[in-house]
């Protein structure tokens, strides 16, 4: 049987990658009798339609510009689709840095760190981005979370800008909006986070390289864990002075004559901190807590039921906020220095790929609720916007970036269409 000869031009989609990706186009022209001709027209179709098939929105703060920032990724690519003002402060930064949706997705809540002294937590409807109410709470509010049931925010005083002295985990009745208890921990709490049965909160102290498991039903620390390389050793309540670790001793407990001082531990020096943890992130289980350790570039991985070291891996320059994906298979790192996030399997602990970013100062990351989909924030440096940059999980690539104002921070995801 003789071949009809069939034309077909593709047009290939060549802008950087950094940009929205679409579906290639594809033109079939000339004689439209051959069937192959349609088969393989069909096949390079989709082998080119890689554009999401939902909306997905997030919101993020964009610290130095007093602005909430609502991102809008679909079909058309990534697109900024309005901003909010934050300002508390008339004469001044405002700053705010942490945000967290209700369960519902109807309100969310933004920490404000700057204050006079003290910061905020203002909560917002999320259609609207109108403010609903707000609260006081300690110096420089950073990380917050919001418990399942909707009923209380977790937020660290990370008291960036006071003394290095113990600071504490704020407490806040979400429907009356006020603050019902402070929790001391130790210097300078970061990466608020709440596992998803609601019973318990994980923080990290950055100077003194401890993760800090609060008790949600008595909201008090029930556990800390020494993240120090070479001096892992968990403890009941707050850990006790460094002096008397005892790495052969099984978690020890603070309530003992010689520590009975609940601050007993803090006297660690900033420059004896050797792992800096800047986030503490359960699995989806809560069978595990990943800490981030901003300085010596690792993660350390927790076992949360026997309260002892799994593993420590090695991570990307500057480590900073961590991401699990809803089915539990990833964990996702933004690496501040490096200018790069790097994709983790939770089985295996091994790093998967480290993409780059279009800008420096990595912060957040939020991940879409069907796992797809990736959300990192970056600061930028100097008079640069910030970024939203979206990688896909499945292909482990950058697919979209789109410009915000300035230091991008604080992000978590809004909603699926």
């Amino acid at each position: 049987m003789p071949h009809e000869l069939v034309d077909i031009m593709v047009i290939y989609d060549v802008r950087p990658r950094s940009e929205p990706v679409q579906p290639r186009a594809l033109v079939l022209i000339a004689s439209i009798g051959n069937a192959s001709a349609l088969l393989l027209l069909l096949a390079l179709s989709a082998a080119g339609a890689d554009a999401p098939a939902h909306n997905y929105w997030v919101k993020l703060v964009c610290e130095a510009s007093d602005r909430i920032a609502t991102v809008r990724f679909g079909p058309d690519g990534a697109k900024l689709e309005k901003t909010t003002e934050t300002r508390i402060l008339q004469a001044d930064v405002s700053g705010p840095h942490g945000i967290a949706f209700s369960p519902d997705r109807r309100n969310f809540y933004v920490s404000i760190g700057h204050g006079r002294p003290f910061g905020t937590a203002v909560k917002y409807a999320s259609e609207d981005d109108r403010v609903l109410g707000q609260v006081g709470l300690g110096l420089f509010p950073a990380t917050a979370d919001v418990s399942p049931d909707g009923n209380f925010l977790y937020v660290v005083n990370f008291n960036l800008h006071g003394d290095p002295v113990p600071s504490s985990v704020s407490v806040v009745d979400t429907n009356a909006m006020l603050e019902i208890t402070r929790i001391p921990t130790c210097v300078m709490p970061h990466g608020s986070r709440v596992t998803r049965d609601g019973s318990h909160q994980y923080s990290a102290c950055m100077m003194d390289d401890l993760l800090v498991e609060i008790d949600a039903e008595r909201m008090k620390v029930s556990r800390t864990f020494r993240v120090s390389a070479g001096k892992e050793i968990g403890f009941e309540g707050m850990a006790p002075r460094e002096a008397s670790h005892n790495p052969d001793q099984p978690i020890a407990s603070s309530q003992s004559p010689a520590s009975s001082d609940p601050h007993a531990g803090m006297n660690m020096s900033m420059s004896s901190a050797t792992c800096s943890p800047t986030w503490a992130q359960p699995s989806i289980d809560a069978s595990r807590i990943y800490v981030a350790c901003n300085k010596s570039n690792e993660l350390v991985e927790v076992d949360a039921k026997t309260w002892h070291l799994v593993r420590r891996i090695p991570a990307g320059n500057g480590v900073y906020n961590l991401g699990v994906s809803p089915d539990g298979t990833l964990l996702v790192a933004t690496n501040k220095r490096d200018a790069s996030v790097s994709i983790f399997s939770t089985e295996t602990a091994k790093e998967l790929a480290r993409i780059p970013t279009k800008r420096k100062v990595l912060h957040g990351v939020a991940i879409s609720p069907d796992s797809r989909y990736a959300f990192i924030t970056v600061e930028g440096v100097g008079s640069e916007p910030g970024t939203v940059e979206i990688l896909d999980l499945k292909s482990r690539e950058k697919v979209a970036t789109v410009d915000t104002p300035s230091q991008a921070a604080g992000i978590d995801f809004w909603k699926m269409d």
